[in-house]
């Protein structure tokens, strides 16, 4: 079985520190988004993939624990593992500190599946996304 993961390397901007040369807690949002959109591109079906499906996949929830700060360029990487997917997707994040290996942050999201042409919510994943999961994965 295929792992539900990816990760991406970065270094700290300067455009994303404050006047201490930290790295403003909104960007991590930003850092999440970037892996979020490796790994669904990963198992095929990035965002527009999704329009053409019909959905659209809104953050519902979002959980962050800064358990030290990321610093102006700082080496880091950021992990996305997809933890459920049959009926919303929830995926959890680690930021690290890419030479120490020192845990940063951690973070979870949780999305929702929307039918674009009703509106409606879906209280279970849509078909042609939970295909893509069980392709890449082999399930």
């Amino acid at each position: 079985m295929a792992e539900l993961s990816t990760s991406l390397d970065f270094i700290v901007e300067f455009y994303e520190v404050d006047s201490m040369k930290i790295v403003w807690h909104g960007n991590y949002l930003n850092y999440m988004e970037r892996v979020r959109c490796k790994l669904l591109s990963k198992i095929q079906h990035n965002y527009n993939q999704m329009e053409e499906a019909g959905y659209a996949w809104p953050v519902v929830k979002i959980k962050v624990k800064y358990i030290a700060p990321l610093r102006f360029l700082q080496k880091a990487r950021i992990e996305a593992f997809l933890n459920e997917w049959e009926n919303c997707l929830k995926i959890s994040y680690k930021i690290t500190d890419l030479e120490t290996g020192k845990l940063l942050t951690k973070a979870e999201s949780e999305h929702i599946a929307i039918n674009v042409a009703t509106g409606e919510t879906c209280f279970v994943s849509p078909k042609e996304f939970t295909d893509r999961v069980k392709a890449y994965a082999n399930l």
